[in-house]
């Protein structure tokens, strides 16, 4: 035989036994302790509520449930890197949903990601950050979904995900790697007050807040679970298409100019005085789970985010000016062309100085959306427009329109970039190509928030 040959032979061999120790790595069977089941004497009723006001925290109604269908039936997209899931029918249904779980078979899926049938779930289920649920509020929530939700006979939708990326077994290596060991009882003595644990509680665990806020690395977990790590809730990847922004104490791009109660009225009712919630995916957890929860939670979240440090990674400034508000008001914008268009299509709602009416508009000056590093979501706000959630306390579901109808990609790029470069806003440019990307993106996604009559 020769050298080459048998270059290629070991590695052929190499490869075989890597294989075959990763195939039983992952097949290997992971055991988790048993869950004891509630007391004998416990209220049935107030175990059900409860377990409903867990389900409210952990916002599980928006992922599993899809426009227009019922509570819990599943069937609603999750785009991802590597092709579009579909959440699961988790009602008592026994043929399409949970019926047959038991309390354990619903722990091992919700704070581990393992199926009732011993494979992995994507990690598009939170389970690492559901892992810190108490073994008190996963008996309520199963008590909930077993006795308080309705059960749907609905198929579950198959994932469009390619093959080989389909195979499921590797996602057991993902999950071993990266997810959570057996919960450990949660650490309420290493934060400074009840509040601030609750807060922390909320955060990490149910709440999730890591999953959309928190980068991941290159093998897709997060760099970060709590505040032990830097980049915990620093701004994370695009979640159907919008960014994910920073919850730091950062003053630009993040939290650091919000105070608690700003952050209590945006989970309440998706708008403070200066900002307003932007994008999809935030829109459904102010919705189905920020304005139904208490005000003391509300709080709690807000004290716990405000206690965070800035990540100090973001690049733009911000320093209030009038310079931006007098120039237009004098009619010096000839030269500029993003002013121009802002003039047209934007100063009749955010007014010559960008505040807007704080009451109805967010203000532009200091934004952190338009200030973030990533101006994805600055660009998919302008072509595709947005919408405020309708709450109790706003009932008003005010709307953007977008605008990819009349700018073309340099126009676009001209009047982002003036906004982020206005009233003391100081950011990055942003370049034809960057629209591009985005509108291309959106066409993708069925162009459905590109009508000029985006009002729906």
């Amino acid at each position: 035989m020769s050298t080459t040959k048998k270059a290629i032979a070991a590695v052929v061999g190499i490869g075989a036994v890597v294989f075959a120790g990763a195939l039983a790595y992952a097949l290997t069977p992971t055991e988790t302790r048993a869950i004891a089941p509630a007391d004998a004497g416990v209220d049935q009723a107030k175990l059900v509520e409860m377990g409903r006001y867990v389900a409210i925290t952990a916002d599980c109604v928006a992922c599993h449930t899809a426009p227009g269908g019922k509570s819990y039936a599943g069937g609603r997209v999750i785009q991802s890197p590597i092709g579009n899931m579909y959440s699961t029918n988790i009602t008592p249904d026994k043929t399409n949903g949970i019926g047959n779980y038991t309390l354990n078979d619903f722990d091992r899926a919700i704070r581990h990601g393992i199926r009732k049938d011993g494979d992995s779930l994507y990690p598009a289920m939170p389970y690492p950050s559901y892992v810190k649920l108490s073994d008190q509020d996963l008996r309520a929530l199963y008590a909930y979904f077993m006795h308080g939700v309705e059960p749907v006979n609905q198929a579950n939708h198959k994932n469009d995900i390619a093959w080989p990326l389909s195979i499921r077994w590797p996602l057991a290596i993902w999950r071993k790697q990266f997810g959570p060991g057996d919960p450990a009882p949660f650490q309420v003595s290493k934060y400074q007050n009840e509040q601030l644990a609750r807060g922390a509680y909320l955060v990490q665990g149910p709440g999730h807040c890591g999953t959309c806020h928190t980068p991941r690395a290159a093998t897709m977990q997060e760099l970060a679970l709590d505040e032990s790590g830097k980049a915990f809730l620093a701004g994370g990847p695009l979640i159907d298409g919008w960014r994910a922004v920073n919850l730091r104490g950062d003053k630009v791009d993040g939290l650091g100019s919000w105070t608690e109660q700003d952050i209590v009225d945006t989970l309440k009712t998706g708008r403070n005085r200066h900002s307003a919630v932007v994008g999809e995916p935030m829109n459904d957890v102010v919705a189905h789970s920020g304005q139904l929860m208490n005000d003391g939670d509300l709080h709690a979240i807000a004290l716990y985010l405000k206690s965070l440090p800035a990540d100090g990674a973001g690049k733009a400034t911000f320093a209030a000016s009038e310079d931006t508000a007098r120039m237009l008001k004098a009619g010096n914008d000839r030269d500029n062309r993003g002013a121009q268009l802002y003039l047209d299509n934007c100063a009749a709602c955010h007014r010559t100085d960008g505040k807007s009416n704080a009451i109805t508009f967010p203000a532009l000056p200091g934004n952190p959306t338009v200030l973030a590093d990533d101006a994805t979501t600055l660009v998919r706000v302008i072509l595709a427009g947005s919408r405020l959630p309708s709450t109790k306390e706003r009932p008003s579901d005010l709307a953007m329109p977008g605008f990819a109808w009349r700018l073309s990609d340099d126009e676009t790029a001209q009047l982002a970039t003036f906004v982020r470069s206005s009233w003391g806003n100081h950011a990055g440019g942003v370049s034809a190509a960057d629209v591009a990307k985005v509108r291309k993106a959106i066409e993708h996604d069925g162009g459905k928030d590109m009508d000029q009559a985006n009002t729906k």
